[in-house]
């Protein structure tokens, strides 16, 4: 049986992959029986286990550990500085504070651009040490042999195509995709990308009527993020998501919540009674 066969029953027996219940871990056989019933579904990054917690009850049932962590976790200026021993920490992580969703790792910049061996040596790692179910890594036909090792290896892969931060340096921030040429050469990545195994596809950045037209021309799901709203799923930072994020965020982001203002008032409540003498009170002393 192939990563792509939808034969299996869908995870802890619930249909829906998104709010499902049950216990066990979401796998590729599970996503890819989505795709096959045209479910579409949500997917979030992760980096610790109490947030992991919160987004598996929920319902969530894809956490990306993302190379993200560079920007909203560890404060550094892109994704490219992220380590791999970084990843393997908040991997593991997000694991332990998770029961049913399926955690994918990325592989970060430097720790499978060498080939398909350090590729298969850093994924191996992250699925032994972290306990991940799937790795992603960037990129078309540069990683389409280090896709396929891992594949044969046990190891599934999701790929990321359009903009590609690690790439950020040659790439910048803008979509990608635009006209025939580039487009064309998309489509190509996308459909060599699912030949060379990947059970799913991220595209990111990427018009919509482009993204659209990948979608219908694959039978591996796509997980967009600003890639308009035909893709199978949507991915979102979780910071960007929950409005933990200070500053101008993505326009294809949408904030569901203000918790930087919740936290700041917490925290400016809490520092507010230390100072007043009001914090600890009598119900939180011992004696």
């Amino acid at each position: 049986m192939t990563l792509q066969a939808a034969s299996a029953q869908p995870a802890g027996g619930a249909k829906a992959l998104y709010g499902g219940s049950g216990t066990r871990r979401i796998t590729v056989h599970d996503i890819a029986a989505a795709k096959e019933r045209g479910e579409k579904w949500p997917m979030l990054t992760a980096y610790d286990a109490m947030t992991a917690s919160v987004f598996d009850e929920a319902g969530i049932p894809v956490l990306l550990v993302g190379d993200s962590m560079g920007n909203c976790h560890l404060g550094y200026e892109s994704t490219v500085p992220v380590t791999l021993d970084e990843v393997a920490i908040l991997s593991a992580a997000v694991v332990r504070g998770s029961k049913r969703a399926m955690v994918v790792g990325d592989l970060p910049f430097g720790s499978y651009q060498e080939g398909p061996v350090q590729a298969l040596r850093s994924a191996t790692r992250l699925v032994k040490e972290s306990g991940v179910g799937a790795v992603k890594l960037e990129g078309g036909q540069r990683s389409l042999a280090a896709t396929e090792l891992l594949v044969q290896a046990g190891i599934p892969v999701m790929s990321h195509l359009g903009l590609t931060p690690q790439s950020v340096n040659t790439l910048g921030y803008r979509v990608q995709g635009r006209g025939d040429e580039a487009a064309h050469r998309l489509i190509q990545d996308a459909k060599a990308a699912q030949d060379a195994g990947a059970f799913a596809v991220v595209l990111e950045l990427v018009p919509a009527e482009l993204a659209a037209e990948v979608t219908r021309s694959l039978h591996i799901p796509t997980i967009g993020i600003g890639a308009g709203p035909d893709t199978d799923a949507q991915v979102l930072v979780w910071t960007d998501m929950a409005g933990l994020t200070g500053g101008k965020v993505p326009r294809f982001t949408k904030q569901y919540a203000d918790l930087r203002a919740t936290l700041g008032d917490a925290a400016r409540a809490f520092g507010g009674e230390v100072a007043g003498g009001t914090f600890p009170q009598e119900q939180h002393t011992f004696h």
